[in-house]
């Protein structure tokens, strides 16, 4: 929101300097986020009276002129402008001004100078020069009534600021002029000037049909007829400066009159050309399908995705309800009467639909805050006083107020508790305070015993609750004089359990193993979820933030790949990275909760990627060979560890069918391991496959609880065995049979240090489908020293369960 001082001195004039003003509006959360004076620094420019004009007898572009600025004698004064005439009045610069400085930031003085042998006594300047606009259209010619001799400044209004604030969605009853004028009042106690609404004279009964089709669109309608303007009369330039500092450029008479209000009293309206209207106004939500070109020249089509609220005639749509009107009744210099409309639009029924069409007004932004549907028809008569001042005739006739209030809104009382008010600001208050603080913002207040009970007017939206009130009454005193206490409150550390570790510690493990952490959008494109991550119906977007990242993920392997692939695009040889993020699943289990949505699962998981070769380039490496299923399984064992976890082969949409694994942990799937599927690998453009594993960050977090146990008194003793077993048998049926034949306590550690297959041609000693195993056993007693009987039985019960659980034979 932006305004100049002196408009709002206008209504509430504190004994403040601009500072400090702007430092209490601050104080009272109406953040000032800048303080701008209106023009640059410049003295001694005067108005001035070009009375002669003739061409400069060495020069065809410069003409000498006389120039009265109020003194004894007219000023000799050459001038190159276009528009250099005898009879307009133009800013003057007399010998000594200083005007603003240049692109060199210096001043730039004026001095009797000669141009082209005419002596020259001062400078006729443009707004450009004096840098109040950017364009440079000649001098700036100023009104006939303009008084001679008069300061440049104190004419223009020019030793003004501007205010721009920061307001929150909360505060719109500030956005107005009027508004802030109120606050400040509260705030200082300065006298606030009452608004007056003269009635105009009603010429006729004429009444334009209107139906509100809507209440939950529209709660009230006003409207007036008014023929017989003059829509070809000029903006008056104390009302095109006033809407320039605040940041609105000047359009035509009718429309700046709109503006105008909407600024000073913060009530957007529209002003229909009558003419063009077909029969009567319809305000009702807009049908499927019906377009409507807008002022701003867009068309837009109403669809099936957000109900949106249109005023009608009897043939077309004529209007956004609360946003924009429509380029069919626009008025024009051809316009000779006119409807004026001012409406309560229900704040949810404006809310987005702005975004919706990709633009925004401030309207819009306006109504869909809450806009007074008390003063509707006061206002009208605001506009209307203006109307007849700035486009009257004297044929012009007013018509009668129509006034239509369907659906008003009622009025809210809320209940503040005195105590409770001291208790959340944290500062003692009395009854009395708390009663001048609300009354002075306008709020009508009734006191109880340690109770005070306030009904919202009209214009303030934002306040439901008690805290509402609580804040209101913190503004007022001001957040600079809230004492400042440190808060005490018992503290009691939430301790982890032991049986979990933190996620730092599994970003400092993996950091450790090489990979590098990268951090992703949660929305990804839709059709990874479809081909990587094999989900046919993701979770999409209402509002994307761009057209391809339109669905959550339910997978981290995109993400990764996507990472990869940039970095193999510039040229990168090896790549690790990891991932730790939350996906998005449907799961109709999910009930409602403060951490929950309903029908949605969020859990967390960790993925990796590791591409190109196992090591880096080192000198006592003779050959590094590329990353491969094993590396990366590896890596997760690492992860996983202290915990066992073991591999089954099996399919994932993003992986290689016969280079995949489910990752299981105490007989629970936990997640995937695995190689880029050709295809994907294919697609993706990349000259090997990757390797990647995505698992459950809950079962990577779970650890074992350190157990005492005391270093054995008595050396182990190892034993090879080699056996030869089908194709199929997996390392995992395997471990589990020589663990279920050991004696127990007697089997210390099994390791797999050797894997025999024969080359094509040769048997080996092995039938086609088998392979040989090489196991070293380690077996030892807490006990006693084993003997050679109990080793061999205990060696015998291992081959024996071997043969009877994987069909083992000893080699």
């Amino acid at each position: 929101m932006q305004f100049p001082e002196s408009w709002l001195r206008e209504f509430c004039n504190p004994p403040l300097t601009t500072q400090q003003l702007a430092d209490t509006l601050t104080m009272a959360g109406l953040e000032v986020e800048e303080l701008e004076p209106v023009a640059p620094a410049f003295s001694d420019i005067v108005v001035g009276e070009i009375k002669e004009a003739v061409q400069h007898p060495d020069a065809d572009r410069l003409r000498v002129c006389k120039v009265d600025v109020g003194g004894p004698e007219l000023l000799n004064i050459v001038c190159g402008a276009p528009n250099a005439r005898v009879g307009i009045k133009v800013p003057c610069a007399m010998v000594g001004a200083e005007l603003p400085p240049g692109e060199d930031g210096k001043p730039f003085k004026i001095k009797i100078g000669k141009l082209r042998g005419v002596e020259s006594y001062g400078m006729l300047c443009s707004a450009k020069e004096l840098k109040l606009a950017d364009d440079h259209g000649g001098l700036l010619e100023l009104p006939a009534d303009a008084p001679l001799g008069q300061n440049i400044r104190e004419y223009l209004n020019l030793d003004d600021t501007l205010f721009t604030l920061k307001l929150t969605p909360n505060l719109a009853h500030n956005l107005s002029v009027y508004g802030i004028a109120r606050e400040v009042s509260a705030l200082t106690g300065a006298a606030l000037r009452p608004l007056s609404f003269p009635v105009a004279a009603v010429g006729t009964q004429d009444k334009l049909p209107v139906k509100i089709e809507a209440t939950d669109l529209c709660g009230r309608f006003s409207g007036r007829i008014i023929r017989n303007v003059n829509t070809k009369a000029r903006t008056p330039q104390w009302m095109v400066d006033r809407l320039a500092r605040c940041g609105q450029r000047s359009v035509a008479p009718l429309v700046d009159i709109s503006n105008y209000v909407m600024f000073e009293l913060g009530r957007p309206s529209h002003i229909f050309d009558l003419d063009k209207i077909h029969g009567g106004l319809h305000v009702r939500w807009g049908k499927v399908g019906e377009q409507l070109k807008l002022l701003n020249g867009n068309t837009i089509t109403i669809d099936d995705f957000l109900k949106v609220g249109v005023i009608a005639d009897d043939k077309e749509i004529e209007s956004l309800a609360g946003i924009m009107g429509g380029d069919a009744t626009a008025v024009s210099d051809d316009t000779r009467n006119i409807y004026v409309e001012a409406a309560f639009w229900w704040p949810k029924a404006v809310a987005g639909r702005s975004r919706h069409f990709n633009f925004s007004t401030d309207a819009g932004h306006r109504f869909e805050r809450g806009v007074d549907p008390q003063h509707t028809v006061e206002h009208i008569e605001r506009i209307t006083q203006l109307v007849l001042e700035i486009c009257g005739t004297p044929e012009t006739v007013c018509g009668a107020m129509d006034d239509q209030k369907p659906n008003m809104p009622d009025a809210r009382q809320v209940t503040l508790r005195v105590a409770r008010a001291a208790k959340v600001i944290g500062m003692p208050l009395t009854q009395q305070q708390c009663y001048d603080a609300l009354t002075g913002l306008g709020l009508p207040t009734e006191q109880g015993d340690g109770v005070l009970t306030v009904t919202a007017p009209s214009f303030r939206f934002d306040i439901n609750l008690e805290e509402d009130l609580i804040e209101e009454v913190a503004r007022m005193i001001g957040y600079e004089n809230l004492p400042t206490s440190k808060p005490l409150a018992p503290i009691s550390p939430k301790l982890r359990a032991e049986n979990r570790r933190g996620q730092y510690e599994v970003r400092h493990l993996l950091a450790g193993l090489g990979y590098q952490e990268t951090i992703n959008f949660s929305f990804v494109e839709e059709k990874w979820e479809q081909e990587l991550a094999g989900n046919p119906n993701p979770i999409k977007l209402l509002n994307p933030i761009a057209s391809h990242l339109s669905v959550m993920r339910s997978s981290l392997i995109g993400s990764l790949l996507q990472v990869l692939k940039f970095n193999v695009d510039r040229k990168a040889s090896r790549v690790r990275v990891f991932e730790i993020g939350r996906v998005f699943l449907r799961d109709e289990s999910v009930e409602e909760s403060d951490t929950t949505v309903k029908g949605f699962s969020q859990p967390m998981r960790v993925a990796g990627l590791a591409y190109g070769p196992a090591n880096t380039l080192q000198w006592s490496a003779s050959e590094n060979g590329k990353i491969d299923f094993f590396d990366v399984k590896g890596d997760v064992q690492a992860l996983l560890a202290p915990l066992d976890a073991t591999f089954e082969p099996a399919e994932h949409p993003a992986m290689h069918p016969g280079r995949c694994a489910r990752v299981l942990q105490g007989g629970r799937a936990i997640g995937f391991v695995g190689e880029l599927h050709p295809r994907w690998r294919q697609s993706w453009d990349l000259a090997q496959a990757p390797v990647l594993f995505e698992l459950e960050l809950d079962a990577v977090l779970a650890r074992k609880v350190p157990v005492f146990q005391s270093v054995a008194k008595h050396q182990a003793v190892e034993r090879d065995i080699a056996v030869v077993v089908a194709e199929n048998v997996t390392h995992a049926a395997v471990m589990d049979a020589i663990h279920s034949g050991a004696p127990q306590g007697m089997l210390r550690s099994a390791v797999l240090f050797d894997v025999f297959r024969p080359k094509a041609g040769s048997s080996g000693g092995l039938a086609d489908g088998e392979k040989s195993l090489a196991i070293r056993l380690a077996l030892g007693s807490d006990t006693a020293a084993l003997a050679d009987a109990d080793i061999e039985s205990a060696v015998q019960g291992i081959l024996q369960s071997l043969t009877d659980k994987t069909g083992a034979r000893l080699r």
